[in-house]
């Protein structure tokens, strides 16, 4: 039985964990190295980390702050956010993580995902796609569009199109976030999810929309193989915050094939 993921995505300015709802109104929670290493210590399967300020500033992403996730977790760790060509995957490989996510630059210049599978294998690109509905047309035959720049600019893509493309370039993996869910705690929606799913023969991350076991477990019965949860972990906005062996007790009662908290390795700092 295929065993499904929980994972961690923070996305990280300055070195401090922020929060938005629908990519708007974010707010500061904690350092990053302090939330991510809570997060382990607690059990979670994976953890991907965004410097989503570092395209907007045309800048290198937050290395010093990769370097000292890395050195206090034990779990595969995605890192994207301002990677430009196969020098900056390099740098946030050599600093610790397994995996790279693209998002923007992947529309923009899509021969970089074929480049970087071809340089470290396709089990490291990941690429992301921030997904929003819209009326159905001739250009976008699905109704979900692609966007770009965190939600800023719509490209016109059909989001189908983009996946079954992004996967026949190179891409491992796609992370796929709803951006109507997204911090909503609402739900995520299958609907998109299914549609993605049915459609590549990689892994899929959902994301957008996790507020209850309930929506992790209602997600996990579909295709994806993993499930973003990460407002649910340690947002303030919601009433409570779920430990991760109460998301994982739930999802183990609906019949998911989840890792037991136990086969955590044990920190080694």
């Amino acid at each position: 039985m295929l065993t499904k993921r929980i994972i961690a995505c923070l996305d990280v300015v300055d070195g401090m964990v922020t929060k938005a709802r629908k990519f708007q109104n974010n707010i500061e929670i904690r350092p990053a190295v302090d939330v991510i290493s809570d997060l382990y210590e607690d059990g979670i399967d994976e953890v991907i980390f965004y410097d989503i300020k570092a395209s907007a500033e045309r800048r290198a992403i937050d290395l010093d702050t990769v370097r000292k996730v890395a050195r206090r977790i034990f779990v595969p760790f995605t890192v994207g956010g301002g990677i430009r060509d196969l020098s900056d995957m390099m740098a946030v490989l050599g600093a610790g993580a397994e995996k790279i996510s693209i998002d923007s630059m992947a529309v923009r210049n899509p021969e970089i995902i074929s480049h970087g599978a071809k340089e470290f294998g396709r089990q490291c690109m990941v690429v992301s796609m921030q997904v929003k509905r819209v009326n159905r047309s001739a250009a976008i035959p699905t109704g979900f569009e692609i966007a770009i720049d965190g939600a800023r600019t719509f490209t016109g893509m059909d989001a189908l199109d983009w996946a079954q493309r992004a996967v026949d370039l190179g891409a491992g993996e796609l992370c796929v976030n709803s951006i109507d869910r997204d911090g909503t705690h609402a739900g995520f929606d299958i609907e998109l999810m299914d549609m993605i799913c049915d459609s590549v023969n990689v892994p899929v991350i959902a994301s957008g929309g996790a507020g209850t076991t309930r929506h992790v477990a209602e997600v996990l019965k579909t295709e994806a193989s993993a499930a973003i949860v990460s407002s649910m972990l340690y947002s303030p906005r919601l009433p409570r915050n779920f430990p991760c062996a109460e998301i994982k007790n739930f999802l183990i009662k609906e019949g998911i094939h989840v890792r037991p908290d136990s086969e955590i390795s044990p920190a080694m700092n």
